[in-house]
């Protein structure tokens, strides 16, 4: 059973992935400053609590567990967060990568699956985006995460470092057996906040923005179920692992999906209806988000199994029976 070095994976996705790795044989060695994530969602292999800019700490962990490959999940993710805070972003992004990539080259790692984002792509000139698509990014958030797949394509290059890049759109749901779901302090995202007002832990849900240039006037996104997102890392892990080349993919449905729709589904599902309040946009918000798959069913064989109505119905579950308070 070969050991998986996971950076950032105590959070949402990360911890999904573990439990997918953990099914498909490989031991998941978690690294985790625990910033974002918890401790409480590391349940298949090994915690080990440090910073990926703790050079230090790095060559410890790796000494010790001695991986074949990493994941990398380590990031601070908020497109507000990095518009108010872009220097923080880039320190923790992509300096905090370097020094990653640093000490997997000192312990012998050449392999490594970056979690990056839609928001790389900024705009969309055309509707899906496939990997072609220029990379225009209107939020710090995404430029650090374009500065690193930069960098990684640059160790491919000349290097010889092989990387996976994969581009998720907006990941969603959670572990059907109520084990593990999103937890963020403070809840961002759209389907669990909507899920807090269904449960009366907040007031309402803000829409923000309704004069978009889509069909009801608010943004399009494209929702993939966490546990598609947690296959296709453990796919491209044995991509690398078989000595497959570098690859930059997307992970999406290929369908949009309207916050005022997203917001319909959440109802239909609960059977029961949300305050809803209407608001301004949001700084560095792209209008529309949705994904051309074609390229990761091609490469990894990779395709989607969840729907938006099982997204909500596994969130719900675990958001409200699991979720610790």
């Amino acid at each position: 059973m070969a050991n998986i070095l996971i950076a950032g994976g105590a959070g949402y996705i990360g911890s999904h992935t573990c439990l997918d790795l953990f099914n498909k044989g490989f031991v998941p060695i978690v690294y985790d400053n625990l910033s974002n994530g918890h401790a409480e969602l590391v349940k298949w292999g090994p915690l080990e609590i440090g910073d990926i800019r703790d050079r230090d700490k790095l060559d410890e962990v790796l000494r010790k567990h001695k991986p074949v490959a990493i994941v990398h999940f380590a990031a601070a993710i908020e497109v507000g967060e990095s518009v108010r805070d872009p220097a923080g972003y880039y320190d923790n992004n992509v300096s905090g990568t370097i020094t990653l990539l640093r000490a997997a080259q000192a312990a012998g790692i050449d392999k490594i699956v970056f979690s990056s984002t839609c928001a790389t792509y900024g705009v969309p000139s055309s509707i899906p985006m496939n990997e072609s698509h220029a990379q225009l990014p209107i939020n710090p958030y995404g430029r650090s995460k374009l500065i690193i797949e930069q960098i990684l394509k640059d160790l491919d290059l000349y290097q010889g470092f092989r990387s996976f890049i994969l581009r998720y759109f907006n990941a969603a749901g959670a572990d059907p057996e109520g084990r593990i779901g999103e937890w963020h302090s403070p809840e961002t995202h759209a389907i669990p906040i909507a899920l807090e007002v269904a449960l009366g832990r907040r007031p309402y849900f803000e829409v923000l923005g309704t004069d978009y240039d889509t069909r009801d006037g608010t943004c399009v996104r494209d929702f993939v179920h966490v546990l598609d997102l947690a296959n296709a890392h453990t796919s491209a892990i044995e991509h690398l692992l078989r000595n497959g080349a570098s690859h930059a993919l997307n992970l999406g449905t290929g369908h949009g999906t309207t916050v005022k729709e997203l917001l319909e589904a959440v109802q239909d599902v609960l059977g029961k209806e949300i305050n809803v309040r209407y608001g301004s946009r949001r700084k560095g918000d792209s209008p529309v988000l949705v994904a051309d798959n074609g390229l990761a069913k091609k490469i990894i064989g990779w395709s989607p199994k969840h729907d938006l109505n099982s997204i909500i119905g596994t969130a719900w579950n675990w958001h409200s029976n699991y979720l610790p308070a």
